[in-house]
């Protein structure tokens, strides 16, 4: 019986590495989202996610639906070892949410923005905080409110739990997202811009609260790759 056991256990295991994603990418660009905020008319009207068996998953949107994003981002947000899927995704009457997809499709999002042309711009996700949950972060219209947001995802939910405002990562037509997160020896820390684009920020959550200090001017995007190289 040991033995039945055993084989069983091995089954299951193989089964969900069979089902662990391996990468991800967009597909069917479409326009019926005029919006054009990353520079063009197209967005994306489906998500494709390779698995670790040779297989792929394909997920697309209804109509009212699209990922206003620049790539996919692979990270372990449940903690079991496999990543999962971060990806922008819109609401053509309500704007853009930050949403996570596994192996089986969506398992959860931030509310939508609330208005149509309304987006975010994810900076990463991490265990910022130290607390063995991870927390994802992003900043709420960075053309026009300029507010970091951080979330927690924890039991199948994301929760928010810090927010400040003067902060960017993004500007109107740019292919790219500015900044991202960076550990410099001393834990997690994001890297963006004050909301006058004249000097690189750090931000670190400690305590359900967030801080931040000045890195250094900023002087386009070497300012950013050197913040993020701890230079």
């Amino acid at each position: 019986m040991r033995a039945v056991g055993a084989a069983l256990l091995a089954l299951i295991a193989t089964g969900a590495a069979a089902e662990t994603i391996t990468a991800a990418h967009y597909i069917a660009p479409t326009g019926r989202y005029a919006h054009g905020i990353l520079g063009d008319a197209l967005e994306w009207g489906g998500l494709q996610v390779s698995l670790a068996n040779g297989g792929a998953r394909r997920f697309h949107l209804p109509r009212d639906h699209v990922f206003e994003d620049i790539a996919p981002r692979l990270v372990d947000v449940t903690g079991d070892g496999a990543p999962e899927v971060l990806v922008v995704e819109t609401d053509v009457n309500r704007g853009a949410a930050l949403a996570i997809y596994g192996p089986e499709g969506k398992i959860t999002e931030t509310p939508h923005i609330g208005q149509s042309n309304r987006w975010l711009a994810p900076i990463g996700a991490a265990d910022l905080d130290g607390d063995g949950a991870i927390e994802i972060a992003y900043v709420d219209r960075p053309h026009l409110a300029r507010v970091l947001r951080v979330w927690r995802f924890a039991d199948g939910h994301l929760s928010e739990v810090a927010q400040m405002t003067g902060l960017t990562n993004h500007r109107i037509g740019e292919r790219h997202i500015s900044g991202g997160l960076r550990d410099c020896g001393a834990g997690p820390e994001m890297v963006l811009a004050d909301a006058d684009w004249e000097r690189v920020v750090g931000v670190r959550l400690t305590g359900g609260q967030l801080t931040r200090r000045d890195i250094g001017p900023f002087a386009w995007a070497e300012s950013f790759a050197k913040a993020l190289a701890c230079e």
